[in-house]
């Protein structure tokens, strides 16, 4: 019965350290992860104050409103997605 206890205690304590072990892997990836994700925060934020700063400098992009002549019934090649024809 002694025996029992011992290697019930020993078995336990090996799980035990082995959570440990895992729980301690999770942290540190977790802490990698976080900064990974801060990063590329930081780097997405640079770019879109690059591409503004471009876009201020060069001008509005053109937009996609129709022009005069084809309001009146003028007929135009025109690009249409295709992901808006999937239904």
């Amino acid at each position: 019965m002694l025996t029992l206890s011992w290697s019930l205690s020993a078995v336990s304590i090996a799980v035990a350290l082995v959570a440990l072990v895992r729980a301690r892997r999770a942290s540190r990836r977790l802490e990698r992860l976080t900064e990974s994700y801060w990063e590329l925060r930081y780097e997405s934020s640079q770019l879109k104050a690059r591409v503004t700063r471009l876009e201020t400098v060069v001008g509005p992009p053109a937009t996609a409103e129709p022009e005069q002549g084809t309001a009146r019934g003028g007929s135009t090649a025109a690009f249409i997605p295709l992901s808006s024809l999937k239904k």
